[in-house]
């Protein structure tokens, strides 16, 4: 039977803990979870650590990692209200969902895993369930070992996007879920789950980073004029345009699907066609970003509600669906910023040296040892049995640091001139 102070849908075993607790007051297990994450040192670090573009950069309006989880969140929120989900367990589920990414975001996610190639990798999603339940201090058992946030199996399987290992993940894949060393926390998390399905909760957060990253990066992309409306509008380069976003799309869709997807949007009422930082333009570009977040919304509730039929979806009920054709409309406006941000020659040179900084800092780090790390670090890499834990430990280090932080650090271990 149902514990009554969970949501409809829920059972006792969703809000058990690793690690038991028992409470007084009238929160519940999953409000408590949403608190733990807010108020944790690593959910405050994503303030200073880059979403597209990197806080260091000047650009003082830009999303940052923390910005960004704050939107996906409010996303998820109503998703899940919608779709008769635990609003919190969603909620908490995408606050969460970025808190293992490294300085420099993905470019810096490169970095790190190219150094721990022989060590396990790096993948910034196991990292997120690493920190929940290892590297955040919360819950400390009586003999020593940090178990995290010790949040609720719901939670936790919430905040899973990829529920397999590194030796699982498909051919040329780099996404996975977590380390192995965090393979008995993930077994727990997973108990009843069936295998590499995501529950509808994480599947919900998935869709609510897609939709967030896909319209306010590239909102930040026309306000930081790296992408020019009226460039986008031409015809004339159309056909290049789809290309790139095609070769970035990585043959999820054909050029003929993406360029019917950009069609579709640009022919939106609050679509931009040139771009003078006027404040009419401004409320044009936030409508714009509000329009497509709502079309993105309805159209997958609509079409998960009707192939569930009536089923509730909690957990394991239903698979949340998003129709192809707004799949494609995401992809061609992530891919609208990759081809004018991420894969732009004049970020090249950027990408590069904050690639070799981390390098940099990690050999530097790993060759002072102990000595170099923070405490808790220090404490890790000393109790590593072997070269591959202790290089985890380095890595749990960097992996921390905001991008200024890691500038600074740079600074202090290399004595090597960033130009």
């Amino acid at each position: 039977m149902a514990n009554p102070g969970l949501p409809p849908g829920y059972e006792p075993a969703d809000a058990e803990r690793f690690d038991p607790e028992t409470h007084s007051g009238v929160r519940s297990d999953f409000a408590r979870d949403r608190a733990r994450v807010l108020h944790s040192s690593g959910w405050r670090r994503l303030a200073a650590k880059t979403q597209v573009l990197s806080p260091t950069a000047g650009i003082d309006f830009a999303r940052n990692r923390l910005t960004h989880s704050l939107e996906v969140a409010q996303i998820g929120r109503e998703l899940a209200v919608t779709l008769g989900l635990a609003q919190d367990v969603v909620d908490t589920a995408c606050l969460a969902h970025d808190l293992g990414h490294p300085p420099f975001g993905h470019n810096g996610e490169k970095a790190l895993n190219e150094w721990a190639a022989d060590a396990g990798g790096f993948e910034g999603n196991a990292q997120t369930l690493r920190v929940l339940t290892r590297l955040e201090p919360k819950r400390v058992t009586s003999d020593g070992v940090s178990l995290g946030l010790n949040l609720t199996r719901a939670t936790l399987d919430a905040s899973c996007k990829y529920p397999w290992s590194r030796s699982e993940a498909a051919p040329g894949s780099m996404k996975f879920g977590y380390f192995a060393d965090d393979e008995p926390v993930f077994a727990w998390l997973r108990a009843g789950a069936p295998d590499r399905v995501k529950c509808a909760e994480a599947q919900v957060m998935d869709l609510s980073d897609d939709i967030a990253y896909s319209v306010h990066d590239f909102e930040d992309a026309i306000v930081s004029e790296f992408i020019d409306p009226e460039i986008l509008t031409a015809r004339s380069g159309h056909d290049s345009l789809i290309r790139a976003v095609s070769e970035w799309a990585g043959g999820d869709f054909t050029s003929d699907e993406l360029g019917a997807a950009y069609d579709r949007i640009s022919e939106t009422q609050t679509w931009l066609t040139r771009w003078d930082a006027s404040r009419g333009h401004q409320a044009q570009l936030k409508n714009f970003t509000s329009d497509m977040i709502g079309r993105f919304a309805r159209a997958a509730v609509a079409a998960t509600l009707e192939a569930a039929d009536g089923t509730p979806l909690a957990r394991y009920g239903a698979q949340i669906v998003v129709p192809a054709e707004i799949r494609a409309e995401i992809a061609v406006l992530k891919g609208i910023v990759a081809a004018f941000v991420m894969s732009s020659g004049r970020r090249q040179p950027t990408y590069r040296r904050q690639r070799e900084l981390l390098a940099e800092l990690l050999e530097a780090l790993w060759a002072a040892g102990a000595e170099g790390l923070e405490p808790a670090f220090a404490v890790d890499f000393r109790a590593a049995t072997d070269e591959a834990g202790a290089r985890r430990a380095v890595v749990d280090q960097v992996a921390s640091l905001t991008d200024q932080s890691a500038i600074a650090w740079h600074k202090q271990f290399c004595d090597i001139p960033l130009v």
